[in-house]
């Protein structure tokens, strides 16, 4: 993508109007948020803006904070402003609790180095991905001027939260370990704490119990302090090394797959996953199922961590045909796009109750935002290469 179509994207996409000097500072913060072929492409843009500018955050006092018990709650702390938002009430698994003069009773999901801690809270699992909440402490940092980003789909919704970056790999009972390329998406409580929440995508559905290896190299935060400095991704950066083995139970009990198997030109509509907080539409192309085996994307990775999918086919010399994917639920009410890869579109229900899921698939870009910013009643959805109906309930 040009750097002019993307700053057209990001000047009709949102409000309020973005100025030119924003622009140039996204160009100069390009390299490190390379999302746009990851992330859904507006939600990206979303996210860039909004990191770049100062948005009021509120805090905890610090003294009153070092008096509320925090972790083993932070799913309800955070689960309103989170991209993946919900009720996560009894639905996670507890790992660590913490009583109210801060003592954790176990430190068995902590890990400590370079003067920061990394302790898992709380962690759920749908069988597609793992949702763990964790908090982070820096006695040294000052995290209260890490700027948020909007996590709505309207930036009238004023929903947003903080992030924090991370590098590292995954692992799942002892799969071949995947880069970390997640955030961190929480809560600032106060200079030297934050809460939030990590979302890993699995590469296959599990059912049962699992183990989630996290193997952290990195931490990172933005600063709102340095707007006019060339680099301002990640400009509070340590390595170290934070390792977690986090036990976790697949809950389907919510969760709901349908079968459709609909095929249009080069493009095939598998399933649609419906969980009380995502919709993960499977979609395969013929560039798409080429198999790229985890050996050689860690190859391809470890001299680029920035590439995506597509630009691994372009250096592979394979034929790579994206799709791009968009959904309404029974109001006409649009999903979060969040994340958009080689076979798998995900999408986050924010507290939807969704009844009918309209699916939309696209093979060209400028349909896709056509239809992202109109709505159902587009023009563009004539030009869908799949519509689909579904009926949830």
């Amino acid at each position: 993508m040009t750097d002019e179509r993307l700053d057209q994207i990001l000047k009709q996409a949102l409000a309020p109007e973005i100025s030119d000097r924003e622009i140039r500072i996204h160009r100069r913060r390009k390299d490190k948020m390379k999302q746009i072929g990851r992330i859904g492409k507006v939600a990206a843009a979303v996210i860039v803006v909004a990191l770049i500018g100062t948005l009021g955050l509120g805090y905890f006092n610090p003294v009153l904070a070092a008096k509320i018990p925090l972790i083993g709650k932070i799913f309800e702390k955070v689960e309103d402003n989170i991209t993946y938002s919900g009720d996560y009430t009894d639905q996670g698994i507890v790992l660590t609790n913490e009583d109210s003069a801060g003592n954790l009773d176990t430190s068995e999901y902590s890990a400590s180095d370079k003067g920061i801690t990394l302790t898992a809270s709380e962690v759920f699992c749908d069988g597609y991905s793992v949702f763990l909440t964790v908090n982070i402490e820096a006695e040294e940092a000052d995290f209260t001027h890490i700027p948020e980003h909007y996590t709505g789909v309207n930036v009238a919704e004023n929903r947003t939260a903080a992030g924090f970056y991370i590098d590292g790999t995954w692992s799942v009972d002892g799969s071949s370990p995947e880069w970390l390329d997640n955030t961190f998406e929480g809560e600032v409580i106060d200079s030297h704490t934050f809460a939030g929440m990590l979302k890993v995508n699995l590469a296959e559905k599990l059912a049962g119990s699992g183990q989630l290896s996290l193997n952290v190299s990195g931490f990172g935060y933005d600063d709102d302090r340095m707007l006019d400095s060339e680099e301002i991704s990640a400009s509070h950066r340590t390595d170290g090394s934070w390792n977690l083995v986090i036990p976790f139970e697949v809950n389907a009990t919510d969760v709901k797959t349908i079968e459709v198997g609909e095929q249009k030109g080069n493009i095939t509509l598998e399933d649609v996953v419906i969980s009380p907080y995502q919709v993960i539409v499977h979609a395969t192309t013929p560039g798409e199922q080429r198999e790229l085996t985890d050996d050689r994307r860690q190859k391809l990775l470890s001299e680029d961590p920035d590439l995506t999918d597509a630009e691994m086919f372009e250096i592979l010399g394979w034929s790579y045909e994206p799709c791009q994917t968009i959904c309404f639920d029974q109001n006409g009410e649009m999903l979060y796009s969040d994340m958009e890869m080689p076979g798998r579109a995900g999408f986050a229900v924010q507290r939807k109750e969704i009844k009918t899921l309209y699916v939309y698939i696209f093979d060209n870009f400028d349909d896709w935002m056509q239809m992202e910013q109109e709505g159902m009643n587009s023009s563009a959805a004539d030009r869908a290469i799949i519509f689909k109906e579904i009926q949830v309930e």
